[in-house]
């Protein structure tokens, strides 16, 4: 049997690299935050190869003494922690120390660098774990990092790069994320001698615009919330810009890119009810909280971290870009400033009529399933809902339209194959789908009506119950309070064992096992539920559906007024319940161009 033996430094440190440094794009990750802690107001990056061959980051930052420079290609050296206890409130980047000596084990490296009262710049070279003496060299301020020939001395690792092409697309992919974290910072990134990106220090705005595109900047809303010591900002793409992957989603915490599933989860939930199908929500948006309510130190990579009240964190996500998103009739111009503003869209102040449409009577299948068999019929409460926004006459709708300014949605012209209401507003032309605009605005109140009562409780006549882990009863013990409050009665039955005695009314039909699974789940994984709500909106959204109005439904002048005038009071108009979008919007310079007018 092998004795237990230490292990050389050079095998560790080339062990710590398969965990770290797996490829290029990882090494200049490692190297590009280290400057952003270095202070750095210019960071230069140029690559060749694809990074294979060469990564080269330099910066203006604060430097590293002569002394230091030797220490700092060490394993756990490092600058930015001492204590315990400022490993529990990390600020920086990096903190671990691991980088540099892993990166120099697999590669041939050369730090150089100069403190700003130094009189001259130092450098060493590191080759198969040996590092030559300080010597001088020739540089201005700040730290170069120079990484040849990465995987050279461990050529089965390096067979497992991919092509150069490939390898050059994760780095600017990590390229693009530090860029977007520190938009105060001029980047410049070259590639086998070409520039291939260079932007000057900005607000976040423009840095925004610059990385993702115009297209993506005119289509989002800002977002900036507040909560005690928590604030979450940035810019949130509407449906019209989502994607068919997840390319275009970029989350920070305190600056640094995490892929996090409570956050995924929470950011789900809140486009859950405008996004079509498989889509994907693009966003770049920002957390800052108290580092000591965050755990960097999960994964050696820093992309996984842990929150210490997920539940509440969660709750504020989700309010934030549900609240964001549902923003009425948003202009497809986004004004730029340099903070974003939660107030950023101003609404349009509707003084027109709602739709008078009375709505026809539903299956009663689906009343019951809401509200249970002893309430009003469900022709009466849904006419009710809509009716309720119809208290003036229409009669005055012509006369208002005179009187005040164009509004976003413009004023009806004509219906177009009983299927299109054509507008004019100042821009051009307004075309909506009468249907799923309805839908939307019928669906919105719906929800509103019902938001307002409080969730009803069945109780069950024969009590289920059903085989449960050690998770699931920690749960219900640790959560009778919120379980209550979604109208479940749950209890412990024994250690393996749970009963489950009342259910929401709503889901009095639904697989209470499974209900009962997903929600500890949820409650489990996320701090919170959202599966009643989304099961409650499946069946409004239905009900909504079979109550809009329909194709080849003609309707007056001030009939389609009345329609536009409530979407721009709904929240979500741009969308109908299955994500499909209820208007667009051709502007008499398409039309002019079309034409070929002024040629």
């Amino acid at each position: 049997m092998p004795t237990i033996k230490l292990l050389p430094d050079l095998l560790i440190n080339q062990i710590a690299a398969g965990e770290v440094v797996d490829r290029p794009a990882s090494a200049l990750k490692e190297i590009m935050e280290n400057s952003v802690d270095a202070g750095a107001t210019r960071i230069t990056v140029q690559l060749a190869q694809g990074g294979i061959k060469l990564i080269r980051v330099a910066d203006d930052g604060v430097g590293i003494s002569r002394h230091d420079l030797a220490l700092a290609l060490d394993r756990h050296t490092t600058s930015k922690i001492n204590t315990l206890e400022d490993l529990q409130r990390i600020a920086s980047l990096g903190f671990r120390g691991e980088a540099l000596a892993s990166i120099a084990a697999v590669s041939r490296m050369i730090l150089a660098s100069r403190k700003i009262d130094d009189r001259h710049a130092w450098q060493v070279q590191v080759t198969d774990g040996h590092t030559s003496e300080a010597e001088p060299t020739a540089l201005t301020r700040g730290t170069t990092v120079e990484v040849h020939d990465l995987y050279f001395n461990i050529p089965a690792r390096r067979k497992f790069l991919k092509t150069e092409a490939t390898e050059f697309s994760h780095c600017e992919a990590i390229f693009q994320r530090i860029v977007l974290s520190r938009p105060e910072i001029e980047f410049t990134l070259q590639h086998n001698g070409k520039i291939r990106s260079h932007l000057g220090g900005g607000d976040l705005v423009q840095r925004i615009a610059a990385v993702l595109g115009d297209e993506f900047s005119q289509t989002s809303v800002f977002v900036d919330e507040q909560a005690a010591d928590i604030r979450l900002y940035g810019m949130a793409a509407l449906p019209a810009y989502s994607r068919s992957s997840r390319d275009a989603q970029y989350f920070f915490v305190n600056g640094r890119f995490v892929r996090d599933k409570l956050i995924a989860h929470a950011l789900r939930q809140a486009y859950r009810d405008i996004l079509h199908l498989d889509r994907h929500p693009a966003f770049v948006l920002f957390l800052e909280i108290n580092p000591e309510g965050v755990d960097v130190n999960v994964h050696p990579t820093k992309t996984e971290v842990r929150f210490r009240d997920s539940r509440s964190l969660h709750q504020f996500i989700y309010h934030t870009i549900n609240k964001a998103l549902a923003t009425p009739c948003q202009g497809s111009e986004v004004k730029q400033q340099s903070r974003p503003a939660a107030n950023s869209f101003p609404r349009y102040a509707s003084q027109q009529n709602s739709l008078p449409l009375r709505i026809a009577a539903q299956p009663t299948v689906f009343y019951q399933a809401l509200f249970g068999a002893n309430e009003k019929s469900p022709s009466a409460f849904v006419n009710d809902v809509v009716a309720s926004t119809a208290a003036k006459s229409i009669s005055s709708s012509a006369d208002q339209e005179e009187k005040q300014e164009i509004p976003p949605l413009g004023f009806a012209l004509a219906q177009l194959c009983g299927i299109y209401i054509l507008a004019q507003n100042e821009h051009g032309l307004i075309i909506v789908d009468m249907h799923a605009a309805h839908e939307r605005v019928v669906y919105e109140k719906l929800k509103s009506a019902l938001d307002h009562q409080t969730i009803a409780t069945q109780s069950l006549l024969i009590p289920v119950t059903f085989q449960a882990d050690n998770l699931d009863v920690a749960t219900v013990e640790e959560n009778g309070a919120v379980l209550s409050s979604l109208g479940f009665e749950m209890a412990v039955l024994s250690p393996t064992a749970l009963i489950v005695r009342a259910v929401p009314a709503i889901l009095q039909q639904a697989d209470t096992v499974k209900l009962a699974r997903d929600v500890l789940r949820e409650i489990r994984e996320f701090g919170a539920s959202q599966i009643l709500t989304e099961k409650r909106n499946e069946v409004l959204s239905t009900m909504a559906c079979h109550s809009a109005v329909r194709a080849n439904h003609l309707l007056t002048i001030p009939e389609m007024n009345s329609l536009l005038r409530e979407m721009e009071s709904t929240e979500r108009s741009g969308q109908c319940n299955h994500g499909r979008p209820t208007w667009f919007e051709m502007r008499l310079a398409e039309l002019d161009k079309m034409f070929m007018r002024g040629k």
